[in-house]
């Protein structure tokens, strides 16, 4: 039976029946005998486009279970932290991208957990979100030294650019995690989320303009700000006498550690510049300065200056002081102190060259070896940086030259060799077996 409109691709004749020899349908031409088209492997029986074999066969890939129980994961965290849909969707397509890298498709649970976290940081950080890394181990429940191995990781695998972000950009979203407004607490104890960021924004500067802030992590110290920033708006009876532990609980914050620390040392700073504020002629504590704190941030500028030149000045006198106390006898002109210095030059240089003081020479350098290391410069200066005031000393190393076991033993040696009670009893229980025959010892 003749199919109307169909034509051979090879000779053109229209002359196109059904052939049913074979198993399956086919339509073939009867002058060139060419098979038109193969009914069970084309999309139409009569005449259509043919569908190839890797086309027929083609299974569509699932995403893995993992891959979205992360993705959901990541979605919660978003939600939870009020992010836009624009960093909710950047979240997703990093973690996407980073959860088929090798370096972190086989890896633990929780890894890829954190993975999920640090996802929706590094999407903030590039939208100018300001979010640091202890919100998210606080909302993860997770170790901070492995989520920031992950971000870390991310950032040179993913060849990615996070913007760091300063403290005082967090501020503002850490201080409306404490619950102290009108409704929340009573109203001695209430303030407004506004006006206490601007005075712990103005607190932070002031510990990053005396270097409480460097080396630190930012949480406890923004915590230790609030809670100055919210005693000294107020400061009555009621707040003067709060502590921090009741504040936070208060507040239904987690306290930080490090915060009474903090405190200790804003307080410090600011006892420093109270002292220079025009009216105030009583001693500054760390008791009575939080209501000087409103003044103390009003002119922080002017009274840091003032307080190096005070500082500077009391160095001064105290030098000049310890030398009056050194030489009380020496009262010399300029002048003749330049004199004196020349002819000590000259008289230590004619005493380096002679041969006979050679020896003393050489006991000089090995006083200067064995002097202790100069102190620490961080406690000379009015604010330096916390590693610098808190340094660790480091020990000296002592060389001892022709040592032939005939020395001294000094008491803090021996010390070291004192045996303790359990080695006493061993050593002399050990001693009576080898004084024993070797018939009892059996």
């Amino acid at each position: 039976m003749s199919k109307a409109g169909l034509k051979c691709p090879n000779c053109g004749s229209s002359n196109i029946v059904n052939d049913d020899l074979y198993s399956q349908a086919q339509l073939v031409c009867v002058e060139c005998g060419a098979v038109v088209s193969e009914g069970s492997l084309a999309d139409d029986p009569l005449w259509g486009t043919d569908v190839s074999y890797s086309r027929t066969t083609a299974v569509k890939k699932n995403p893995c279970l993992n891959l979205i129980k992360g993705l959901e994961r990541v979605k919660e965290i978003c939600r939870i932290l009020r992010l836009n849909a624009e960093i909710e969707h950047l979240a997703q397509t990093y973690f996407r991208t980073a959860y088929q890298h090798e370096s972190f498709i086989n890896v633990t649970l929780q890894r890829k957990e954190v993975l999920a976290g640090c996802c929706v940081c590094i999407s903030c950080r590039q939208r100018n979100w300001p979010i640091t890394l202890g919100t998210i181990c606080c909302v993860l429940n997770a170790e901070e030294t492995l989520l920031g191995g992950v971000y870390q990781e991310m950032l040179k695998i993913l060849n990615i650019q996070a913007p760091f972000v300063s403290v005082v950009e967090v501020i503002e979203t850490h201080v409306h995690e404490y619950k102290i407004c009108k409704q929340d607490v009573p109203e001695d104890f209430a303030e407004d989320p506004k006006v206490l960021t601007k005075r712990a924004v103005e607190l932070v500067e002031l510990a990053g303009e005396s270097w409480i802030v460097t080396g630190r992590r930012p949480l406890p110290l923004m915590m230790a700000a609030t809670y100055l920033a919210w005693q000294s708006l107020n400061p009555n009876r009621h707040r003067l006498r709060f502590s921090l532990d009741k504040f936070c609980n208060m507040a239904k914050v987690r306290k930080r550690r490090a915060a009474a620390t903090r405190i200790t040392e804003l307080k410090e700073v600011l006892c420093r510049l109270g002292k220079e504020l025009p009216w105030v002629t009583e001693a500054v504590t760390e008791s009575d300065v939080v209501p000087l704190v409103g003044d103390i941030l009003k002119y922080r500028h002017s009274l840091l200056a003032r307080a190096l030149k005070t500082h500077e000045k009391a160095l001064e006198a105290n030098c000049a002081q310890t030398s009056t106390l050194n030489h009380p006898t020496d009262e010399v002109v300029p002048t003749q102190l330049s004199e004196s210095r020349n002819e000590t030059e000259s008289t230590s240089s004619v005493v380096q060259l002679s041969p006979s003081n050679k020896g003393e020479n050489q006991g000089d350098k090995n006083d200067d070896q064995s002097e202790e290391p100069a102190p620490n410069w961080g406690k000379k200066v009015l604010f330096a940086p916390p590693c610098v005031i808190n340094a660790k000393r480091r020990r000296v190393e002592r060389r001892v030259e022709n040592c032939t076991g005939d020395e001294e033993i000094s008491d803090s040696e021996i010390d070291s060799y004192i045996r303790s009670p359990q080695e006493a009893r061993d050593f002399a229980l050990m001693q009576k077996m080898l004084s024993l025959p070797n018939s009892e010892k059996s």
